[in-house]
């Protein structure tokens, strides 16, 4: 069989991290949780009353991108993971300095 099957409109969303031809849902979905979680904590970063979130969603994200650097498969997903986790790490280090997880 000669044809890729496709099976519905959100079959090619993380298509562009599989750089190797071959899907990688998992590698895939760490990579975007990673990602997403470095934005959180970033975002929340900018506002020092959310520095428990910040620290907490940054540690978080540290360790999935940590996770996801060991299992990726291609590139595209390295690319993805190292973003979400330097954004987690500044995320956490500025939550930390602001007044830590707990405080």
């Amino acid at each position: 069989m000669a044809h890729t099957a496709h099976h519905g409109p959100m079959a090619r969303v993380g298509s562009w991290l599989n750089t190797d031809g071959r899907p990688h849902p998992v590698e895939n979905g760490l990579a975007a949780v990673t990602l997403l979680l470095g934005a959180v904590a970033v975002i929340t970063a900018i506002f020092p009353a959310l520095h428990a979130v910040s620290c907490w969603t940054g540690l978080v994200g540290i360790a999935t991108g940590g996770w996801t650097q060991l299992i990726s498969a291609t590139t595209a997903q390295r690319f993805v993971a190292v973003t979400g986790l330097g954004a987690a790490a500044v995320g956490f280090y500025l939550g930390m300095a602001n007044g830590g997880m707990f405080g």
